[in-house]
């Protein structure tokens, strides 16, 4: 039997296996490309492909693939087998460089946002050598980024490749100021935790408004659910055991380190944690997780649902993306230190941390907007819209001290001086007590809790990235030359906490009065996608992007374009689905509960008067009344879906998407609902709640 340490990575074409199948001169150049982004040279290319090639055949693979993750949120692949005809009519298996570092998928119909017309079908990808190739199902799968032929980047890895580079580029200049003369790199790591629900694929496959849109439009919920939260961290059901077993089996020959998983909150509801990496890797690797749970769950008979709020009133699934910075020679730059000076410097890089989030909220908010997100932001133990930060009681105290000038721990001690021997030691508590945060320290790390469960990682962290990149090269270029060092870098943090403190918070962000105090604050409450989608063309937020070569102005307009034309698209689904549902299934259903109740009273009346029909005559009278109503309300959604279509742009249609569409939707959902509660168990046309949540025995 092999053990998890013989089959980890064993479907990776990982470092030990280029150190032991590549010259040593080429596997430095693959090492050079890796760390310091120079391209292979075409003869080193070609002897990397065949190696590749004959690694992937030995492990049975026929063809390969550019894996790429385009901006429909979910991966792509094209395959090509290896086979060359030769003479005699017979077949080669070749690979090549050229192959490998390039590829020409037809883009038409990925969505570009205006980058490419449609008739310009060409779109190249390009290897990523800082993510391994592997094996998925019998193909060899290369990472690697998307463009358009005039370059711009129509995937989600080519503008997060960038953003570390830019953070990289910056937190190389601030480390140089402190000394950290043995540093040559500086990345961010992640670790995504990953949210979903399992169910029966029999109660699935009877839910149209499943199948359709991921989510039910429909379903009262049962006497009980998760109240007792007997739920969570339970023993978990053997079906689920056996399904999480062959996943980390899956994940590990994947090279994916996949570490905790637990029963969550909801019934059906389920968490999966990874031990960090660096952030690209992170982004390919979460994405391979949600298609190998969706993949593996039926397998089981089941169906993972990864949508972020697929039962309403109960909780939703997110993704906590918990993001750290670190330096090639393995130090946390956001974990305290020993040292004064130590300190001095993780202090910089929370401040760092602590402008970026506020300076640029909106756009944080704006990278885990979605029509599913929408649902789950604000509700049933997930954050709120509204971006705050949590740093923890001792350090927000600290903090607060170095920008009062006030001692820290009693009138005896001394006022904190950044950098000298008064600096306090800092706390290292891993603990986080305040899970309403949406963005909270944890020790050394920041835990983003935002990200929607189905999302690609790769957006919020191209922000995250980014917005403190942009920190950075304000702090170096305002120490770089200076002749008292830690006197400017105390003002420089006093500065910085003062200019951007209103952005923490540790009380209760689920509390209506946050909501006023936070609008007292200035902060931004963008609650639904048509409000946050305009951040893309703001100013500020394009001189961001821009001033660090993450997104051109054009390929920001793209994603504006896109994210509403998604939006509007789900809306319209959703809203379609509910009205078929209507007139096909619960109207037809619920007419003929009713007649028979109906019929069922004047039987029973004909046996005589003192025969008592009034659950008959009454439950007839209340579904006929909420027929009568459900039928105007399946119509006002269908009109106001055709209002919004008739929007004359994206944005427009968005806000009478959110405006009309979805309102008139919770009218229409409640009358069913209603309807659900008087009806016969039989007679409902779908599984219940109650049905789906504990259809996993």
């Amino acid at each position: 039997m092999n053990t998890v340490t013989d089959i980890f990575g064993s479907m990776v074409f990982n470092d030990s296996v280029m150190r032991s199948r590549l010259p040593r001169d080429v596997f430095k150049q693959v090492q050079r490309s890796v760390n310091e982004g120079k391209r292979l040279d075409s003869e080193a290319a070609n002897i990397v492909a065949n190696a590749m090639k004959d690694w992937a055949i030995e492990k049975g693979a026929t063809h390969f693939t550019h894996w790429f993750q385009p901006m429909t949120g979910i991966t792509a692949e094209k395959h090509d087998s290896f086979i060359s005809p030769i003479d005699g009519g017979r077949v080669i298996m070749e690979f090549s460089g050229k192959e490998l570092i390039q590829g020409e998928p037809d883009a038409s119909s990925f969505p570009s946002g205006g980058l490419r017309a449609t008739f310009e079908a060409r779109g190249y990808t390009a290897w990523d050598p800082t993510s391994y190739a592997f094996i998925k199902d019998g193909v060899l799968c290369i990472p690697t980024a998307f463009c358009s032929y005039g370059g711009e980047a129509l995937d989600k890895k080519t503008p997060l490749l960038r953003s570390m580079e830019a953070l990289n580029r910056q937190a190389m200049r601030v480390l140089r100021l402190f000394g950290n003369e043995d540093v040559s790199c500086v990345r961010t790591t992640v670790g995504p935790e990953q949210e979903y629900f399992l169910i029966d694929r029999s109660v699935y496959e009877k839910r149209r408004d499943l199948r359709y849109t991921g989510r039910t439009l429909f379903g009262a919920l049962p006497p009980k659910g998760q109240e007792l939260d007997d739920h969570y961290f339970g023993s978990i059901k053997p079906r689920v055991a056996a399904f999480m077993a062959e996943l980390d089996t899956e994940l590990w020959k994947l090279g994916i380190m996949a570490k905790t998983e637990h029963n969550e909150v909801a019934p059906g509801q389920h968490e999966l944690a990874p031990i960090f990496t660096t952030t690209n890797i992170s982004a390919d690797h979460n994405q391979l997780t949600m298609e190998l749970m969706q993949k593996i769950a039926r397998k089981h008979g089941m169906v993972c649902l990864l949508h972020e709020k697929p039962f309403a009133g109960v909780n939703g699934s997110g993704k906590h993306n918990n993001w750290s910075i670190m330096t090639n020679t393995g130090v946390n730059l956001l974990e305290p230190g020993e040292t004064p000076y130590e300190n001095a410097q993780f202090l910089l890089f929370l401040c760092a941390v602590l402008q970026a989030v506020d300076d640029y909220q909106d756009m944080l908010r704006l990278s885990v907007t979605s029509a599913s997100n929408d649902h789950r932001l604000g509700a049933s133990e997930a954050p709120p819209a509204i971006v705050s930060m949590y740093v923890g009681d001792e350090l927000e105290e600290i903090l607060s001290c170095i920008e009062k000038n006030e001692p820290y721990g009693g009138k005896e001690k001394e006022v904190i001086r950044v950098g000298v021997h008064v600096m306090p030691k800092l706390p290292k508590d891993t603990t986080d007590r305040n899970r309403t945060s949406p963005f909270a320290f944890t020790g050394n790390k920041f835990e983003f809790r935002m990200p929607g469960a189905s999302a690609s990682i790769s957006g919020p962290n191209v922000v995250l990235n980014t917005a403190v990149a942009e920190s950075l090269r304000q702090y170096a270029d305002a120490l770089e030359g200076s002749e008292d060092f830690e006197n400017d870098l105390h003002r420089l943090i006093h500065d910085v906490i003062a200019a951007h403190k209103r952005i923490l918070f540790n009380g209760n962000g689920y509390d209506e009065a946050w909501i006023r105090e936070a609008e007292r604050r200035g902060l931004c409450n963008l609650p639904a996608t048509p409000d946050c989608v305009p951040c893309y063309l703001s100013g500020k937020n394009q001189k961001l992007f821009t001033t660090h070569r993450v997104y051109t102005p054009s390929e920001l307009h793209a994603r504006y374009e896109i994210k509403l034309d998604t939006y509007n698209k789900v809306v319209k689904i959703e809203a379609q689905t509910m009205v078929n549902m209507v007139w096909k299934d619960i109207l037809p259903a619920v007419s003929r509960y009713s007649a028979s109740l109906a019929d069922a009273a004047i039987k029973k009346e004909m046996l005589g008067a003192e025969v008592n029909t009034a659950f008959e005559r009454e439950t007839a009278a209340k579904l006929s009344g909420l027929m009568r109503d459900t039928a105007e309300l399946a119509a006002a959604v269908s009109a106001a879906n055709d209002r919004a279509m008739a929007a004359p742009d994206g944005l427009k249609r968005a806000r009478v998407y959110h405006d009309e569409v979805l309102s008139a939707m919770e009218k229409l959902r409640a009358c069913v609902d209603a309807m659900e509660l008087l009806c016969e168990r039989d007679v409902w046309p779908y599984p219940t709640y109650g049905d789906i949540l504990f259809s996993v025995k």
